[in-house]
């Protein structure tokens, strides 16, 4: 809606992880150095974790492409919430057969025989599993296990748990001790710092094709301590800020369309409801 009034290519806020829009500040950097160290080097599991918001399917997808020919990978973004529904994802990750009457044993054989195929042609298997603080404990047990297959001098699977603070929690559970002590690297994205979210969303604009500085110093700093620099309520604070001015005429962001735009997304967060913004600047309501 707004795009030709600010001069912009595309919109630069969306809350769909797009890699073409990652900004490699400290965190997330350092998370994926982090993440192609561990497979890298051949260990076994990895965990990520991060609060709501903070990045971590866009982490996923930015691993997925950077990692070389030498991986094979199987992403799972929901995994299933049985053990038997995580290794069919992963046969079909696989290009396996998964057809009726397979049986839970003949499909891990299946599994097996198609990793040690992989070995043999000088790849490994990465086993990217986002949202893992939903799945239970039976089935983080069935990854484990995965886990084993292995030769006498590599793992044929690596695995990347990534989720929110309680997959720690699950994973403090006696019974999952084993896999806790399979986790070789560890690392927990934080929020962007003020400094950082300038560049953020500098760096949104900049992809946007933006011809011009659109955010005032006032206006980042209500939107830093508003959003405290989670990027998924950055982005949403800025794209309707954007349309606040768009629908007012103005040609720059400051603190005013900062101030209803954060009304505006407490109010959608309460509700459920929310862009009452949209609807007062293009539906006909009053004006604030």
């Amino acid at each position: 809606m707004y795009l030709e009034h600010f001069g912009l290519a595309e919109p630069p806020f969306l809350l769909t992880p797009n890699t073409a829009f990652a900004y490699e500040y400290g965190g997330h950097r350092e998370a994926l150095n982090v993440l192609l160290v561990a497979l890298r080097s051949g260990e076994g599991f990895v965990r990520v974790v991060g609060e709501v918001g903070t990045g971590k399917t866009l982490l996923c997808r930015a691993l997925l492409r950077a990692l070389g020919d030498e991986f094979t990978t199987a992403y799972l973004p929901h995994p299933p919430r049985t053990p038997d529904g995580i290794e069919l994802a992963l046969a079909e990750e696989l290009g396996l057969d998964t057809g009726e009457g397979a049986g839970a044993a003949r499909l891990h054989a299946r599994i097996a025989r198609r990793l040690l195929e992989l070995s043999a042609s000088g790849k490994r298997l990465v086993l990217l599993v986002d949202e893992a603080h939903t799945l239970p404990a039976e089935c983080l047990e069935a990854v484990r296990l995965l886990s084993n297959l292995e030769t006498e001098t590599a793992k044929l699977v690596q695995i990347v748990l990534v989720g929110q603070p309680e997959l720690d929690l699950v994973l403090a559970r006696p019974g999952l001790r084993q896999l806790r002590q399979r986790i070789a690297f560890s690392y927990r994205l934080r929020s962007l710092d003020r400094f950082r979210l300038e560049g953020y969303v500098q760096r949104r604009l900049r992809v946007a094709a933006c011809p011009r500085e659109l955010f005032g110093r006032r206006a980042l700093d209500l939107i830093w301590r508003n959003t405290r620099g989670v990027p998924r309520l950055v982005n949403i604070v800025c794209h309707k800020a954007l349309l606040d001015a768009f629908g007012r005429g103005d040609s720059f962001v400051d603190a005013r369309h900062v101030r209803r735009a954060v009304a505006d997304t407490e109010s959608l967060q309460r509700q459920g409801a929310g862009w009452r913004l949209v609807r007062r600047l293009f539906g006909g309501e009053t004006r604030a």
